[in-house]
């Protein structure tokens, strides 16, 4: 997916690409916050294990901590994660799939996601409802669940918008696919250049391996 605004697009095609890329930068600040989660929750889990080895005092609540901390670093990635293609995909037989094939296929699966992840966030939204009703809240400490249940459609629906985003992409593909820029859609990538990529990232840090080396022999 582009990181910049291709030159002479048409007005609509332009409105798509900076919304693409203004959307990014939400997702990759909800991605931080995942980042940030995963981070916290690393050091909390050492404060733990030190202090119940060392000082016999261990963190009060740290299972609930980590309990409702999981929808932060599980869920706020999702959008941002789809944005880069880094969800697993299955592309044994559309890989092979060119021009208008290829762009529908990926048409009728981004409806199908968007389909099923409004069906989970419908879900995620009445769970969040009933622990918001109940006062439903952690076992040890009492920590309230629903902002962490909450979390669960919002992140959702962030995905949703994701995927529309990209469908608009696939449509425009699809209408055109020999003259249409490739704006809001995942980069697409074939087996051969995915390898290629493995095979230079493996190579450059071959080459830096060497390089810090011979730093050290010099």
């Amino acid at each position: 997916m582009a990181t910049s605004i291709p030159d002479g697009l048409s007005p609509g095609a332009h409105k798509l690409a900076v919304f693409d890329l203004f959307y990014f930068k939400i997702e990759s600040f909800f991605n931080f916050i995942a980042g940030m989660a995963i981070f916290t929750i690393m050091l909390l889990g050492v404060v733990q294990v030190v202090g119940r080895s060392v000082f016999n005092f261990p963190v009060r609540g740290y299972v609930d901590i980590v309990e409702i901390s999981i929808t932060v670093f599980a869920f706020l990635g999702l959008a941002y994660c789809q944005r880069l293609n880094g969800h697993v995909r299955m592309e044994i037989i559309i890989g092979r799939f060119k021009g208008r094939l290829f762009w529908g296929t990926e048409i009728f699966g981004t409806v199908i996601a968007i389909v099923v992840v409004s069906i989970l966030m419908v879900y995620g939204w009445d769970h969040f409802m009933r622990a918001w009703s109940i006062g439903d809240s952690t076992m040890d400490i009492e920590i309230p669940l629903w902002p962490s249940k909450l979390l669960v459609p919002f992140a959702f629906a962030m995905l949703i918008l994701r995927l529309v985003i990209q469908l608009v992409g696939f449509i425009r593909l699809f209408l055109t696919p020999s003259h249409a820029h490739q704006i809001a859609i995942p980069k697409i990538e074939t087996v051969d250049e995915i390898a290629q990529a493995e095979i230079d990232a493996g190579l450059a840090g071959e080459e830096e391996k060497v390089d810090i080396i011979n730093r050290d022999s010099a």
